[in-house]
């Protein structure tokens, strides 16, 4: 199990994910559409989401001290960038 957590339009949530074995940042990319088009998540239905909306963000995966995964999928930031 692990957690999704999309950071969309100034809004983030998290959504479980039941996966047993590791995603590729393009299977996690392709979920996140099709968990925001149908609207899994609280604030960030978008039934008109494109297929590539998350293609230019970041995928960051965790671990937590209790062994939860954690998987962040946000867009990407200008920090140190020149």
């Amino acid at each position: 199990m692990a957690i999704l957590n999309i950071t969309y339009g100034g809004r983030s949530a998290d959504y479980p994910l039941e996966v047993d074995r590791s995603l590729s940042d393009r299977d996690v990319r392709r979920i996140a559409v099709e968990i925001v088009r149908s609207g899994g998540l609280r604030g960030l239905a978008r039934d008109n989401l494109g297929d590539r909306a998350f293609d230019h963000y970041v995928v960051d995966r965790f671990d937590t001290p209790n062994g939860e995964r954690r998987i962040y999928l946000r867009p990407k930031v200008p920090f140190g960038c020149t």
